[in-house]
Order: C-alpha cells, then sequence, then structure tokens
C-alpha cells in the first residue's frame, strides 16, 4: 500500500465535516535571492470565511464536534485571531452559536477579524488580557458558564492545535503530495509560520507516513512567529505521534531529530512587527502579489528569505512556502505595511531577538 493510501483509509476512520474549498491551488511563483525556485501553497483561498489554514483543522474539530453532539462551537485566540475567525465562519456555515475568547479589549468600530466574525454571528468575549495562559482559562471559564446554562459546548483549544485539528494538516500534506506528482515537481523544503504547532504536527506525520514508505519527502521547516512555548519543536513532534496514533497509524515513528524550527524571527513578540517581516511582506507584494500580514506568514516568509540567500536551497530546487492565509488582519489598525514607491525591495536580515 502506497504512502497516499495509508493516509485515505486512515482519514476515512475520523468524522469530518467537509467545509473548506480545497485542494487550495499550487502557485509557481520567482527565483529566490541566492537560489530556488518558489512554489506557493495557497491556503489563504481555502475558503470558508475569507480562507487560511484553520479551515483544514476545522473540518476535523466540526467532525468531533457534530460526533458529541455539540450545539456551541467556542474557542480562544489573539484580538485579531484568524482560527476566532474561521471558527465563527464554520459555526455559521453548521447553523450552531459560536463563541470567541479574544485576547485585549473590544475594538470599536471592529475591524479586521473581529470585524468577520461579528458578521458571521459569533458572540465575542474580549479577556482583558494578552496573556496565553489566562485565556485558556477564560475558555474553560466560559465552558463551564455555556454548560450550567445548559448547551452543549465544545472546546476548541487555541489555533486549533490539538490532536484532532492537526489531522487536517496529515491531509494537507497527502494532498501536495498528490499535486506535486502531478505537476511533476519535487521539492526539496517546505517552510511554513508556527505558533500552537498544529500545522507543523500534521505535516510532520505526514512526512513520516511517506518517508516509511520510502517515498520522497522534502524537509519541513516551520519558523517560530510566537516565543510562547518553551519547546515548540518538541510540542510538534508529540503532536505528531498523537496525529498518527489517532488515525490508527501508531506504526510509524516521527524522528524527533528531522523536526526544523526557525526561531530567529519573532522579533520582541508575538504579533510585533519586525522590520524583517514587513520587507518579506513588501517582497511578497512585489514579486507575485502575495498579501502576507505582518504576525504569522510576514515574519515565516522573512525566513524563508534568508535562508536562500544563505544558500540553504540549491538554484536548481524546489522550495513550497505554505501560505497559511491571514490577509483579513492587513485591514485591521497597524495591520499592514505603509507602501512606498521605492521599486527595489531589500532582502531581510537576521534580526537580534530580545
Amino acid at each position: 500500500m502506497t504512502a497516499a493510501e495509508r493516509v485515505a483509509v486512515a482519514l476515512g476512520r475520523v468524522p469530518r465535516m467537509r467545509l473548506a474549498t480545497l485542494p487550495t491551488p499550487l502557485e509557481r511563483g520567482a527565483d529566490l535571492p541566492g537560489g530556488g525556485r518558489l512554489v506557493v501553497k495557497r491556503d489563504d483561498l481555502s475558503g470558508l470565511g475569507l480562507g487560511g489554514n484553520k479551515a483544514r483543522k476545522l473540518e476535523f474539530l466540526c467532525g468531533a464536534a457534530v460526533a458529541a453532539g455539540a450545539d456551541t462551537l467556542v474557542t480562544v485566540g489573539a484580538a485579531q485571531s484568524n482560527h476566532a475567525r474561521v471558527t465563527a465562519a464554520a459555526g455559521a456555515v453548521l447553523g450552531v452559536e459560536t463563541h470567541l475568547v479574544l485576547g485585549g479589549v473590544a475594538e470599536e468600530p471592529p475591524a479586521g477579524n473581529q470585524l468577520l466574525a461579528r458578521m458571521f454571528g459569533a458572540h465575542l468575549h474580549p479577556a482583558g488580557t494578552d496573556d496565553w495562559g489566562e485565556l485558556s482559562g477564560a475558555l474553560a471559564a466560559l465552558v463551564d458558564e455555556l454548560r450550567a446554562a445548559g448547551r452543549r459546548p465544545f472546546a476548541i483549544p487555541m489555533g486549533g492545535s490539538d490532536a484532532v485539528g492537526a489531522v487536517g494538516f496529515l491531509a494537507a500534506w497527502a494532498e501536495l503530495a498528490e499535486q506535486c506528482t502531478a505537476e511533476e515537481l519535487r521539492p526539496t523544503a517546505v517552510v511554513h509560520a508556527s505558533s500552537t504547532a498544529g500545522t507543523h504536527g500534521g505535516l510532520l506525520a505526514g512526512r513520516a507516513v511517506w518517508a516509511a514508505a520510502g517515498e520522497a519527502a522534502p524537509d519541513i521547516i516551520a519558523v517560530d512567529v510566537a516565543k510562547d512555548s518553551d519547546d515548540l519543536a518538541g510540542d510538534a513532534a508529540r503532536l505528531a505521534g498523537d496525529v498518527l496514533a489517532s488515525v490508527g497509524l501508531g506504526d510509524v515513528a516521527v524522528d524527533p531529530a528531522l523536526v526544523e524550527l526557525d526561531e530567529r524571527w519573532v522579533g520582541p513578540a508575538y504579533a510585533v512587527p519586525t522590520a524583517a517581516g514587513d520587507a518579506a511582506v513588501t517582497w511578497a507584494a512585489r514579486h507575485g502579489a502575495w498579501v502576507l500580514d505582518r504576525t504569522y506568514t510576514g515574519k515565516a516568509f522573512a525566513g524563508l528569505l534568508s535562508l536562500a540567500e544563505q544558500g540553504r536551497f540549491a538554484p536548481d530546487s524546489t522550495v513550497v512556502f505554505w501560505h497559511t492565509g491571514g490577509f483579513p488582519a492587513v485591514f485591521a489598525p497597524g495591520g499592514a505595511v505603509v507602501p512606498d514607491a521605492t521599486p527595489a525591495v531589500p532582502t531581510p536580515q537576521i534580526q537580534e531577538i530580545t
């Protein structure tokens, strides 16, 4: 049995709600500075409330919610959380009430992701804090409150990053592999943003299945954009193992030595823009009209450009950048890079992490 066949059988074992527009396009781009041909996996075009990678996780999380008889979705995120916005969209599609615990205070008037979440009918609960531990506590308290009121809430963790949600990126790996075969592409690396390890863990699970079957498996390079875990790489490896076990592929091992996390691009804090990230946002906009946000994809793309410039990728190689979405945040205060008329865009340089 091929790796793709094994994964197809495994995915058939778990509940799933079809919410995203899949497969998302694989778009060929420009040459990278220093070497390598860029290909962009357009998860910003995944549909479901203006898209993003979270739609993949929510297909399986909502499948579990429906199987459990839930009548309410509850999740948590930062003030401009993409995950919260897409959860609100999923609730609208499924016809269930959705509650969002958000960092900071209520935005008036709402903009970006908060505006969309309200349009989708979600109840927003600003927690007055940006501390992720306190936000998770507020989520638990809200779930208890809803349950006491007679509701059947289904709690979704920050980023949808548990073993259920990360199955979405085991499926995503299989999707990418099928597209690369059809388009005769053999990427040497896949680069993406990582903050809660769900995307990373799911991709690692997929890579492990392909490697175990002796099939081509490009490197996975996660760029840390959160700085809130003491061991984000370890979190991703553990989550990958949990994903494989949950779908009946527990015989496949994830090699911790192959877990690569580039921690140089976070800057001073999560969601705080950096000069390198902003330069990468501009490079992407002017070389392929890709819209990146300053919190996630901009910082991840800064890491990719720097690795290319340093010679990590051979001139004849193909590198996939997994565009995880996030463009609604561009339209929130402080969410966009101020454009100018300068035609040249500098390659981002590594910054000191404070």
